[in-house]
């Protein structure tokens, strides 16, 4: 009798052993399964991180090795001089396959003339406001402008507005297509005391005194709190001004940048971007610095949970296995008679051997279907669990942090940090607790052929184990005893 057969009448027959092989296997194809969607859905996380966190590659010049000339320096006043970097080269580099978008920054200061400034108090007393062309406070100097020009090439890859630190409020930011016209963008306390609305008109003066006007394009609004220290005195942040960098290079008579901010497709790919780069540059006067914080910071929690489901993927499986090759001995003793029977009919050992495995198949097939049910309720339940326990300790691990970096500022320096380096880790937690809320944990045709390959494994393995006694039994002696 073909062993295909004996196998399936032995499971029709014996009902009460096949249900409680059913319930067994069941409940460990049921754990397994919430493993592997987990784990699923962990790496489609990750690769959704790749995509949306991104990662930057900024251009400038050699700091460290600028430092190091200078202190090579002989004469009695020695002067940093950094490297700027040249626009052609900028936008060979931006060519790359591996940048998304690039941002050319370039700035200078100008001296407000058909406006008046905002000007802030080195004393305890309110900001006031200068004089027409910011001529009236004594602090003013001719080297130095009262207004921050920022040149850009696009706003929206600045890293203020990125961060949520500026947005614009009304008409549009600086966009690639403002090269060589004298567009800008103003921030709205300025725009307030000066009454000025989109579609207006500003005039300013250059350090060489040279009359420049600016049309108004868009408003934004910043929340930053620091004030930029300039030569004689502080510059309140609502005097930056954004324009595209050709617009500051024409001011400034150059066509170079002071940086360049590259923004990496796929952050894994960063590394592989600055050594082609490299080729293009003088390293000894121009460096580029990654940053992948924010890529990293999605990264861990993500990793942490893709883990701990493959932790629950091996330890279920082991289990399992253990449990089965249990059953499957305790089976195998109670068909001794059975077993000795059909070997003294001349059935070969592995055809008996098959037999038991053709039956826990079938049992299986049924089991995947019991789990396959089951496993979206029980992978919601763990994934949720693990999620809220991993946000949790993210967000505790990173309050702790930046606790600490307060806590080490003194003279007020902790509010600063929590303003800058803080509110950046804030916002990559949030980032990644945003990437665990959305992990979806639904079941696909993969997780049920994944399912299907850990059980035929569990089942393969069980089956060996628990069948070494079939290979040293004696067909006489069974039948005689």
């Amino acid at each position: 009798m073909n062993f295909f057969y004996r196998a399936f009448l032995n499971v029709k027959g014996k009902k009460g052993r096949t249900i409680l092989l059913i319930l067994v296997l069941s409940a460990i194809l049921l754990f397994v399964l919430a493993g592997i969607i987990i784990q699923n859905a962990a790496t489609t996380a990750v690769n959704n991180a790749k995509k949306s966190s991104g990662a930057t590659v900024t251009l400038s010049a050699n700091r460290s090795n600028a430092f190091k000339k200078l202190r090579q320096q002989k004469s009695k006043n020695p002067t940093l001089s950094l490297a700027s970097v040249s626009v052609k080269t900028a936008k060979k580099i931006g060519n790359s396959d591996y940048v998304k978008a690039y941002n050319i920054t370039n700035s200078t200061s100008v001296n407000a003339k058909s406006f008046d400034a905002i000007k802030t108090s080195s004393s305890s007393q309110s900001n006031q406001m200068s004089g027409p062309g910011g001529k009236s406070s004594s602090s003013s100097s001719s080297s130095q402008g009262d207004i921050s020009l920022s040149g850009v090439t696009s706003t929206s890859q600045v890293s203020s507005f990125t961060s949520g630190t500026s947005k614009i409020k009304s008409g549009r930011g600086i966009n690639a297509s403002d090269a060589g016209t004298n567009n800008v963008v103003i921030e709205t306390e300025l725009a307030k005391q000066n009454s000025i609305s989109v579609g207006d008109t500003i005039t300013v003066k250059d350090t060489d005194k040279n009359i420049h006007k600016f049309k108004v394009v868009g408003i934004y609004k910043s929340s930053s709190t620091s004030s930029q220290t300039g030569g004689m005195g502080q510059t309140d942040p609502s005097n930056t001004i954004y324009s595209s960098y050709a617009l500051v290079n024409s001011i400034k008579g150059t066509t170079s940048a002071e940086s360049v901010t590259y923004t990496i497709s796929n952050p894994s790919k960063a590394a592989a971007f600055i050594t082609a780069a490299k080729k293009s540059i003088n390293t000894s006067k121009l460096s580029l610095t990654k940053d992948d914080s924010t890529y990293r910071s999605l990264l861990t929690p993500l990793n942490n949970v893709k883990s701990f489901a493959q932790k629950i993927v091996i330890l279920v499986s082991v289990a399992g296995t253990i449990i089965l090759t249990l059953i499957v001995v305790l089976m195998i003793r109670e068909r001794r008679y059975e077993i000795g029977v059909l070997l003294s009919l001349g059935e070969k050992r592995w055809k008996v051997i098959a037999q038991f495995f053709a039956e826990m198949v079938m049992i299986m097939v049924v089991s995947i279907a019991v789990a396959g049910a089951g496993g979206k309720f029980v992978g919601d339940a763990v994934g949720k669990q693990l999620v809220n326990q991993t946000t949790t300790t993210t967000s505790t691990t990173t309050n702790t942090t930046t606790g600490n970096s307060q806590n080490g500022q003194p003279g007020g320096g902790g509010a600063q940090m929590a303003n800058n380096g803080g509110g950046g880790q804030q916002q990559s937690t949030q980032a990644s607790s945003q990437q665990l809320q959305k992990l979806s944990t639904s079941i696909s045709v993969v997780s049920l052929v994944q399912l299907g390959a850990f059980g035929l494994a569990i089942i393969l393995l069980a089956i060996l184990i628990g069948s070494i006694g079939i290979l040293r039994l004696q067909p006489k002696k069974i039948l005689i005893s």
